[in-house]
């Protein structure tokens, strides 16, 4: 059994965003299941996402944004300018490394850049640190960590 700070493929989303890192994912109450899981504890914008919903993609083999006809479309750039500014996660970047060193690389990396130092928990993308010991010592300072 994974533990929640182990990706699996199962939780990186078509636009490379690793939903194991995020606060729907994370917390305790009601728990997403991550972009390809169930649609009951996904919150609504999740369950609605244009990305994940996106006739394009459906087309692609790897399922992946960065195999799409249209990649980057205006939705990416959106996404991935608002994640860069409020939490210093680039998807364009995940998707470019997801496309050249593979999903299982782009995990492990992924598991380095994004786990406690204090405890081994998970830092939270959308609150900046580990959301088991409130560590904030270690919240992510740049995009390129």
């Amino acid at each position: 059994m994974e533990s929640k700070n182990t990706p699996n493929t199962q939780l990186i989303a078509p636009c490379g965003i690793n939903c194991g890192v995020c606060l729907a994912y994370l917390r305790t109450k009601n728990k997403c299941e991550g972009c390809w899981g169930s649609d009951t504890k996904k919150p609504k914008h999740c369950v609605a996402c244009s990305i994940k919903n996106c006739e394009h993609l459906l087309k692609t083999t790897s399922k992946f944004c960065y195999d799409c006809e249209k990649y980057p479309c205006s939705r990416i750039k959106q996404l991935d300018k608002r994640y860069r500014t409020k939490y210093k996660m680039s998807i364009i970047d995940n998707l470019l490394l997801i496309k050249e060193s593979g999903l299982s690389n782009f995990i492990q990396l992924d598991k380095i850049k994004w786990s406690c130092k204090n405890c081994g928990g998970t830092i939270c993308v959308h609150r900046g640190y580990c959301l088991d010991c409130d560590n904030m010592s270690n919240r992510v300072a740049s995009i390129n960590n």
